[in-house]
């Protein structure tokens, strides 16, 4: 972080994060206690209704449905555009309200980020916003307040759940494995949203298939086609319906099963939604970026890379290689550990990085994927050696009291590993440890 100091100390527990928020990146200079966002929605009743669909969302377990009490949105101001981000109670779908400057009257966007509770008294108020009534917000290191002219709710900032860290980082590493599948225009995505199933409705299943007049479920792939699992996890733009001009369905590139994401284009907005690829998975348990993380080296470079992000909707990462002197390969990899404490997000519209500024903690990447902790120490305690053939590794694991040895192939098709939670069919998830342990010791012998 350079030189810049938190307005306040961040704590953590074992259940969450409470944010400290960085002053110094306003345009005007150092702001110990900054503003991001004072003015008026020029679009209130959409406003109302994105950030009611974010509570919505986050009170939700779509997994054996469960109402909880939990709706806390992470916001972040850009100077373009203030994002807010939630995950589901379950964890298995994250939304994004981004809010363009162009929907935002009568102040200046800053920079920063925050972390607030949509209590009781502040839903009523969202739930009572007409589409002419005035929508004031002010948000910042103290919270965020809204106003209407009859009333006005304020919320303090609240403890982040610890979990939502490596979520945004699996998040960000596997929307950037998806490519735009086929987009509905207005009538297209109403028809679609429209037909959803409810959210407490069992989970549908299929392909997602466009059509001369929008898109409809089918039970067998065809080109264009995305599979959803749990299409009722998508219930919650229904609560946009009115406002919606238009969608966007984002899924793997090479067609095959996986996470995916659903965008929905608003005036001066836009809100998407991820699904992992199965109602049960949470996006925190997906081990998207073990790969990327295991090497060494990886949290010097996060921490030179940091020092140069400034809050950019965009990053260029042309621009932090020029300005870290950084190899490309060196450069993702450290965008993959910022990414796994939860600073760097990706945009599936832009193709693109975006920063969102959380306290920095380094030692997260081990305490939060206990894969890459066990490939370091096998990796350390040279417990990896060459096989019989080439691309074949040995890997010796388990206990003194019960040592076993373990067979990893590399080949350019893929890593494969005789350990139980790969045969057990954890591949989708990230390679194991073994596999990450031999890649630091050739990489190491590179």
């Amino acid at each position: 972080m350079g030189d810049r100091g938190f307005a306040s100390a961040s704590t953590a527990t074992a259940n969450g994060l409470a944010l400290a928020l960085a002053p110094g990146l306003a345009p005007d200079g150092p702001d110990p206690r900054p503003s991001f966002f004072h003015g008026f929605a020029t679009e209130p009743q959409l406003v109302a209704r994105g950030l009611l669909t974010l509570a919505d969302l986050t009170a939700t377990r779509y997994f054996k449905y469960t109402p909880t009490t939990q709706r806390d949105p992470v916001l972040t101001a850009h100077g373009d555009r203030l994002r807010a981000e939630v995950f589901s109670a379950c964890n298995s779908v994250y939304a994004r309200l981004d809010l363009l400057a162009s929907g935002l009257d009568g102040g200046e966007v800053s920079h920063g980020t925050t972390n607030v509770d949509l209590g009781l008294a502040t839903r009523q108020a969202l739930t009572s916003v007409g589409r002419a009534e005035l929508l004031h917000l002010d948000v910042g290191v103290d919270g965020l307040a809204l106003a209407t002219p009859e009333r006005t709710e304020f919320e303090r900032p609240v403890e982040m759940p610890a979990r939502w860290i490596p979520a945004f980082g699996n998040v960000a590493e596997l929307h950037r494995r998806l490519r735009l599948a086929f987009e509905l225009d207005r009538a297209g995505a109403r028809a679609l949203l429209h037909s959803l199933p409810a959210t407490t409705a069992a989970g549908a299943s299929g392909w997602l298939t466009p059509t001369p007049t929008g898109a409809r479920l089918a039970p067998r792939r065809t080109a264009g086609a995305v599979h959803v699992q749990g299409l009722h996890r998508l219930a919650a733009l229904k609560r946009l319906l009115p406002h919606v001009h238009g969608l966007a369905v984002y899924g793997p590139a090479d067609g095959e099963p996986g996470a995916t994401a659903v965008e929905v284009a608003l005036p001066h907005a836009r809100l998407l939604l991820g699904l992992t690829v199965e109602a049960w998975r949470g996006f925190s348990g997906e081990g998207s970026l073990v790969a990327a993380l295991a090497p060494p080296d990886v949290a010097e470079h996060a921490a030179l890379l940091s020092a140069l992000l400034a809050f950019e909707p965009v990053i260029d990462v042309d621009r932090l290689q020029r300005e870290s002197g950084l190899s490309r390969t060196q450069t993702e990899s450290g965008l993959a550990v910022l990414a796994a404490s939860g600073r760097v997000g990706w945009d599936v519209r832009t193709n693109a990085h975006f920063h969102r500024e959380l306290p920095d903690d380094p030692a997260r990447v081990t305490r939060d994927h206990p894969r890459v902790r066990t490939a370091r120490r096998l990796a350390a305690e040279r417990r990896v050696a060459p096989g019989d053939a080439p691309g074949d590794w040995l890997v010796a694991g388990g206990t003194a009291a019960a040592p076993a040895s373990y067979l990893v192939r590399i080949a350019d098709a893929g890593s494969r590993c005789s350990c139980t939670w790969q045969l057990a069919g954890g591949r989708d998830r990230g390679p194991c440890a073994h596999v990450l342990a031999v890649r630091i010791v050739m990489e190491e012998n590179a």
